[in-house]
């Protein structure tokens, strides 16, 4: 028998259960693919207008890159906090978020980040994090102009706070929903 694209009726299913390290993992990927899209100026959804991620010449791109990456781990952590939130013991939710973070700056070292620059990159998360879970708290604008002032140097661009409220919104809920459907499970 012949499959065909047309005749398989096979559809991508949710698993119905994840461990706190394939929850890290698959929450990585993402992270990943959202980052790379970015770099790449690929996501024509939520393009990020005065954002220029691979022409400066003063060292901003790198800033600029670190930052976007950054904003895309809070927003899948966010994203993961809201899908478990009541659902999972925050002990287990931690752990997938340790194991994605673990992930990240694992991948960050494979790829030539010096591993004696790791702690003071995770002092930085750490703080972006605090920073856009209270803007984030105030409200989706809020947000906006907080990682549009640490994507542009302190600059506030009322297009770019607009794009990124829509990325926040892109990459949070449809991995809120995904999620919902999923237990977190010990391993």
């Amino acid at each position: 028998m012949q499959s065909t694209l047309s005749g398989d009726t096979r559809e991508f299913r949710a698993p119905q259960t994840m461990t706190p390290d394939e929850l890290g993992d698959s929450l990585a990927r993402l992270v990943w693919e959202s980052f790379s899209d970015f770099l790449a100026q690929e996501d024509v959804e939520t393009p990020l207008p005065d954002v220029d991620t691979l022409n400066d010449d003063d060292g901003t791109a790198h800033r600029t890159a670190e930052e976007a990456l950054i904003f895309f781990m809070w927003a899948h952590t966010r994203g993961a906090q809201l899908a478990f939130l009541g659902r999972a013991p925050d002990e287990r939710i931690r752990e997938g978020l340790d194991a994605l973070h673990s992930a990240v700056f694992e991948d960050m070292v494979k790829n030539g980040t010096p591993e004696s620059q790791l702690p003071i990159f995770e002092q930085r998360v750490s703080a972006r994090y605090a920073e856009y879970h209270q803007a984030s708290a105030e409200s989706d604008d809020k947000l906006g102009e907080a990682v549009t002032r640490r994507l542009l140097g302190g600059v506030v661009r009322p297009t770019t706070c607009e794009a990124i409220r829509e990325r926040a919104i892109a990459v949070a809920n449809p991995l809120r929903d995904f999620l919902e459907d999923v237990e977190l499970v010990d391993a």
